[in-house]
């Protein structure tokens, strides 16, 4: 019976899409279409944000009726959409709309924070495509590690966890800087100052989830990636005979039927 391989660089191709296809539905699709929307076809933000929630909301609905389980990156963008478009009546008070930039982050903190809780960490679709990188035995060990099969499983998945409560913290940490700048910063200085504590909050996030997280989960799966079965053996292989040490043994081992002949006539 001859099988016919897939070829290694279709299977590479089909794991990075496979790792991609979350963010690219969930997240880039929604995002990509508000700025079409407001930008492309000139809608307001309230009409924008509507229209690009339909595709979370329908992702969220079809993972519930389905899949049987909440779609974790499609509800987080459809609660954020929600937020936004109910802040967008917010007007007058340029302090106050200052600050509602933040309930953005405060509501992505707290939906990861709560992703970590229930034991699902929403930022680890994020992180497993640069993990991963599309390959076939990384993938293996990845869930080999995730489902708790090796005995790195454990440190593996606090470190997924420790991940997304660094992002977690950081988000939210960023939301309450910039709700107190709001109110104690000259509102032409905060204009600037949010971009500011918004990119100094990403910068440090990605170092120290890098250090914490991502940095020692590439290395437990690296480190997985170099076990090789012991049995490397043949399964149909015949056993061999032990040869004796001394040659002049197996000469008499060899001479012994016959004088076994011999002796019989």
């Amino acid at each position: 019976m001859t099988t016919n391989p897939v070829p290694q660089g279709r299977n590479t191709k089909q794991n990075t899409r496979k790792n991609f296809a979350p963010l690219i539905v969930d997240v880039a699709v929604p995002l990509g279409s508000y700025y079409l929307f407001k930008d492309g076809f000139g809608m307001s933000t309230f009409a924008a944000l509507a229209w690009s929630s339909v595709g979370p909301a329908l992702r969220t609905v079809w993972s519930v009726v389905k899949e049987r389980r909440a779609n974790a990156l499609a509800g987080l963008i459809l609660v954020v959409n929600m937020v936004s478009l109910l802040l967008s009546f917010v007007s007058g008070d340029p302090r106050l709309m200052l600050a509602k930039d933040s309930a953005v982050s405060s509501t992505v903190a707290v939906g990861i924070l709560l992703s970590v809780v229930l034991g699902k960490p929403m930022m680890t679709a994020g992180m497993k495509p640069f993990l991963v990188k599309g390959d076939a035995a990384r993938e293996a060990a990845w869930q080999r590690l995730a489902s708790g099969g090796s005995v790195r499983s454990a440190d593996f998945l606090r470190r997924e966890r420790v991940f997304s409560v660094v992002w977690g913290v950081v988000l939210l940490a960023e939301c309450v800087a910039r709700v107190v700048g709001a109110y104690t910063v000259p509102v032409d200085t905060m204009v600037w100052l949010g971009g500011v504590v918004m990119a100094v909050s990403m910068v440090g996030g990605f170092l120290v989830s890098g250090a914490l997280g991502a940095g020692p989960m590439a290395a437990i799966l690296a480190a997985e990636l170099k076990e090789v079965p012991t049995d490397a053996a043949p399964a149909d292989a015949e056993p061999q005979a032990p040869q004796a040490a001394n040659p002049q043994e197996n000469t008499a081992r060899i001479r012994e039927p016959g004088l076994a002949l011999q002796a019989t006539r």
